[in-house]
């Protein structure tokens, strides 16, 4: 199992004990301003099942985080291939954290790891992040990465119904030293998550 560690954080598999303090995130309307209604004890518990899923089978995923100093569960960062039916493809960069966790840089910190090991590790071209338009922190936490946007790329996302939460923003990254760097394709290398707030 691949395990991370920053200064701060670190990123690894799931745990059971990470089960209760998901489902408290997931229940928070805060958390999912952005996301769409809470979720249940359940549902919360069958996304920690695919995240690990996702683990073990490609080597990448939504990565569990926990404060190293405390060993606390404070949420999840990590990479995800982007859905089918997207107007865009490659892999995303996405995070969600628990309120108390917000403020302290711990998204940045965790998605730096993530996009290092994407970059570096799977040697992938390109890394995309989405959120709501309205979603001004998570989009921070973007441009922070060293991301970029194009207005022109902003789209209505197909899993979500009409309303203030349809219309996303894409935001890119190049891998270092890429001789593609700047260059935007739209058809990069296969299948956001909605999680990226």
């Amino acid at each position: 199992m691949i395990e991370f560690r920053t200064e701060r954080l670190v990123l690894r598999g799931w745990r059971a004990s990470d089960l209760a303090p998901w489902a408290a995130m997931n229940a928070d309307p805060q958390v999912r301003e952005f996301l769409g209604p809470p979720l249940t004890a359940g549902e919360s518990a069958a996304s920690a099942r695919r995240f690990q899923a996702d683990l073990d089978a490609k080597g990448y995923g939504f990565w569990a985080v926990e404060v190293r100093d405390t060993g606390g569960f404070v949420g999840f960062v990590g990479l995800d291939d982007v859905d089918e039916g997207m107007p865009f493809t490659g892999v995303e960069v996405g995070w969600r954290l628990a309120r108390p966790a917000w403020g302290h840089g711990y998204a940045t910190e965790a998605a730096r790891a993530a996009l290092r090991h994407g970059f570096d590790t799977i040697g992938l071209p390109e890394i995309v992040a989405i959120t709501a338009v309205g979603n001004v922190r998570s989009q921070a936490v973007m441009r922070r990465l060293g991301m970029t946007a194009d207005p022109g790329e902003d789209f209505d996302h197909p899993e979500v119904d009409s309303g203030p939460l349809r219309r996303h923003v894409l935001y890119r990254a190049r891998r270092p030293g890429n001789p593609d760097h700047g260059h935007r394709d739209r058809h990069g290398p296969r299948r956001g998550h909605l999680d990226a707030g």
